[in-house]
């Protein structure tokens, strides 16, 4: 499973970037998102977090994205959890309109995921696992060099972790284009 994504990630990044060498631009972008997610299971539960990242937009239609992202600890039944994340994504977005102020947005790609449990009264013990990402949303793009956008992403576990394999993130937040 892991090769097969793998193995597509990297043939859609090389179709891509072939049909549009030579359109090619490097422009860069910083930004931050406010997320909401939450896995089914006994202690990964609701989580808001805080997420920071930095990417470039080769074109209209591509880009990769590298992010970090911190939640805040969700209390269920007395037992804490907690989650940080960082990865990569590869970006896709689909133009409307004439002034192509808006944006269709897809992602793809491949985060690791450090959770932290701690139970009511005892030690707090740690899980990681490797997550694969898809993603939809919308970005508007205010000014040249602002932009806003919403995402939703759907995200696979590699392994289970508190007996949830699987989480659905939303987002929502601001970048930067230099």
């Amino acid at each position: 499973m892991k090769k097969t994504i793998g193995a597509l990630m990297v043939a859609v990044s090389a179709v891509a970037m072939a049909a549009n060498a030579e359109a090619m631009e490097y422009n860069p972008y910083a930004g931050v998102e406010y997320g909401y997610s939450f896995a089914n299971g006994t202690a990964a539960n609701n989580f808001n977090s805080g997420k920071v990242f930095v990417g470039s937009q080769y074109n209209e239609n591509f880009g990769v994205e590298a992010f970090y992202q911190r939640t805040t600890s969700d209390k269920k039944a007395g037992n804490k959890a907690k989650y940080e994340a960082y990865g990569i994504d590869a970006m896709a977005y689909l133009p409307m309109g004439c002034e192509q102020k808006v944006a269709l947005v897809g992602t793809a790609g491949l985060a690791y995921y450090d959770f932290k449990f701690k139970p009511e009264g005892g030690k707090t013990d740690g899980e990681g696992t490797w997550g694969y990402r898809l993603g939809a949303g919308a970005e508007y793009n205010v000014t040249d060099n602002v932009a806003v956008r919403a995402l939703a992403r759907y995200t696979k576990l590699d392994q289970r972790v508190a007996d949830s394999n699987d989480m659905m993130e939303y987002s929502i937040g601001a970048r930067y284009n230099f």
